[in-house]
């Protein structure tokens, strides 16, 4: 599935034209040219080899799935690999969505493998943003990024206030919050990782872009790809802050539950040295040798008045210690 659009002199002209009229328009200095394949096949890659003159170690890097982040620069364009995030409502379950891009001085050349990264949310972009369209390639491609950065804040948003609601649970009682507090600040980690693959990568990619010497970015967008570059940082640098939050959790987790087993422990421990008084004293007592009140009412109740005061002495002073 291709998608094109044609834009001259900052206006859209043309749309949905075949990928055959590509070379007539590719080679004037005065339009931009945007192609998008969706799961394209050898005879795609083929095509957009030819029309664009592209390096076969880019087009190599285009056909295989789950590259790295990056920008690689060639002699007649760029090689730019991204991922868009998503997270799903419910689960929080993040979703990374490969991109392979070509960018030359008239065209953008988007691959998708699949259908999950939604196009049509940049293609939205470009539209509510026309007037930057006379930047040519450039424009295209800043919103392509700002949606792609955009998506990354979201998730790390969103992974945030999960955190918050994990922290929320680490001083309840009960079974089954602490099994929640452990499943839920692993499956955060886990979460973390892979955003932080996909979000630490950017601010090389996007820095790259903001070097002159590459003439991707005129003059008038460097402003609007600064604001990527700081939205690209703050996502960053709040992902570090994430880490940290998570590490506190799984170690005051482990904190909690070490604390409440002491407690546990104090307990079965105080309990059981007042248990072992009245066994004391009835194991002596069962000794089978005459003792002073043996066989009579005087020695029983003797024996009963010390187990009673020895284990109400005991229990007064755990209790006043706290550890019942």
């Amino acid at each position: 599935m291709t998608r094109t659009r044609l834009y001259r002199n900052g206006s859209l002209i043309l749309e949905d034209f075949p990928t055959a009229d590509i070379s007539e328009y590719v080679n004037d200095p005065d339009v931009a040219v945007w192609l998008d394949l969706c799961d394209p096949c050898s005879d795609d890659f083929a095509m957009i080899s030819e029309e664009f003159g592209l390096h076969e170690l880019a087009v190599e890097d285009a056909r295989q799935e789950h590259q790295r982040p990056k920008l690689d620069r060639y002699r007649t364009h760029a090689f730019l690999s991204a991922y868009a995030i998503s997270a799903d409502k419910t689960s929080g379950q993040l979703t990374a969505s490969e991109l392979s891009v070509f960018i030359t001085p008239t065209a953008l050349i988007t691959i998708r493998p699949d259908h999950r990264f939604d196009i049509e949310k940049v293609v939205e972009r470009w539209d509510n943003n026309s007037d930057l369209a006379k930047y040519g390639v450039g424009f295209l491609l800043h919103g392509l990024l700002d949606h792609i950065v955009d998506g990354h804040f979201a998730a790390v948003q969103d992974l945030d206030d999960r955190i918050e609601a994990v922290e929320d649970l680490l001083f309840d009682e009960g079974r089954e919050q602490m099994d929640s507090v452990q499943r839920d600040s692993y499956a955060l980690r886990k979460n973390l990782t892979k955003l932080r693959r996909v979000v630490l990568p950017m601010r090389e990619v996007v820095n790259s872009l903001l070097r002159r010497d590459l003439h991707v970015v005129a003059e008038p967008l460097l402003p609007y790809y600064q604001d990527v570059y700081d939205h690209v940082l703050r996502a960053t640098e709040w992902t570090e802050s994430l880490r940290d939050m998570i590490t506190s959790i799984m170690e005051t987790n482990l904190t909690v539950q070490g604390n409440r087993m002491n407690l546990i422990m104090k307990k079965v421990t105080s309990w059981a040295s007042i248990v072992a008084v009245p066994t004391a004293v009835t194991g002596f007592y069962g000794q089978n040798v005459p003792y002073p009140g043996v066989n009579t009412h005087t020695g029983f109740l003797t024996s009963t008045g010390v187990m009673v005061l020895a284990s109400a002495l005991l229990y007064w002073a755990f209790k006043r210690k706290d550890w019942i």
